[in-house]
């Protein structure tokens, strides 16, 4: 799920930083810089791990900043395809249901991925499976906001984003609205055994032992019976 992914950077260090070491001074931009941000087909980086090499401090003319080239290692946030993850349910939509990580939002199960078959309640605003029962019937297993949710990763979208500029004032005849790229998405699916929201499963698991728990108390009161019965032969001996 976190990856360590090598970078090379020019790192630019203000006269206000002169004051420190010279590597706690990278460390801090190079956090500063890219921290909680996506790089393109890397992913969501998370912390500096260490510095691999630093290379010469240079001062450009007209520039009273240093500019140091540096190669170092970034702790990256992006799990590989088929990886399971448990995370809890944001909010759900015809688009499918919309999963956070809590550091990490973007993360979608298309309707194709739930469990079959699903539908998608508009009042509610959630998503139901229709769990079919062995008498035929079906048993709604609602998707809530907020219900811890196990899924697999099946997919990945990157989108390179740029900076839109300020806002446009709009005219009586203009509502043009600016769409918002995701620069990072993850594709998820829940349609295998074992996947979904974990009270599904637990509800399963405590019919299934009180089921074997009733057996097992007929069993119990089978040997006792049986128990009785010997006892009984062997006073009237």
């Amino acid at each position: 799920m976190f990856v360590l992914a090598e970078l090379k950077d020019t790192i630019r260090i203000t006269p206000e930083q002169f004051s420190l070491k010279l590597t706690e001074a990278i460390q801090d931009e190079i956090n500063r810089k890219l921290a909680n941000k996506v790089l393109l087909n890397v992913g969501l980086c998370i912390s500096l791990k260490d510095l691999v090499s630093i290379g010469d401090s240079l001062i450009l003319p007209g520039d009273g900043s240093s500019h140091t080239d540096v190669i170092f290692r970034y702790i990256v946030f992006r799990p590989a395809v088929g990886n399971i993850i448990t995370g809890k349910i944001r909010s759900c939509s015809r688009e499918g249901v919309h999963i956070t990580l809590g550091f990490f939002d973007d993360i979608l199960i298309p309707p194709s991925s739930l469990q079959h078959p699903s539908r998608f309640e508009e009042t509610e605003q959630a998503w139901v499976w229709e769990y079919p029962l062995e008498n035929g019937e079906k048993h709604d297993l609602y998707m809530d906001i907020g219900e811890p949710i196990k899924f697999r990763v099946s997919g990945e979208l990157f989108e390179e984003s740029s900076p839109i500029g300020p806002p446009q004032k709009e005219g009586p005849s203009t509502s043009k609205q600016t769409e918002v790229k995701i620069p990072y998405k993850i594709i998820a699916a829940i349609n295998e055994s074992g996947l979904g929201v974990l009270s599904w499963w637990d509800q399963n698991n405590q019919e299934e032992e009180e089921e074997e728990g009733e057996g097992g108390e007929d069993d119990q009161e089978e040997e006792d019976l049986n128990g009785e019965s010997i006892g009984d032969g062997a006073y009237e001996e």
